[in-house]
């Protein structure tokens, strides 16, 4: 497995599991549903992108679709966790996944 499928696992696991805290902290349904589908779609795209061109472009749709809802709520919120973390951890996998 090359670096894009690793870095495309660690952002799903990363997705996955900030949907399951914003459930555990805020009871929100939609963080915890949007966080465990955007995960599990990262870590499929992350398993396939070896061996299946449309596992990387799933990677970066799913990864520049995230990074853009993130950028949007930081800018509402203004709150470095969870939304600044998940935009830096999100452009950093963008830049990783575009060295291929």
């Amino acid at each position: 497995m090359d670096m894009t499928g690793i870095v495309a696992i660690a952002y799903g696991i990363l997705a996955a599991v900030g949907g399951i805290v914003g459930y555990r902290k805020a009871k929100s349904k939609p963080s915890l549903i949007s966080g465990l589908i955007s995960g599990v779609l990262l870590i499929i795209a992350g398993i396939v992108t070896a061996s299946q061109p449309w596992g990387y472009w799933l990677a970066v749709g799913i990864t520049a679709l995230l990074v853009v809802v993130f950028a949007i709520r930081l800018v509402k919120t203004k709150k470095l966790m969870p939304a600044g973390i998940m935009l830096i951890a999100g452009l950093a996998t963008l830049i990783v996944l575009f060295q291929r």
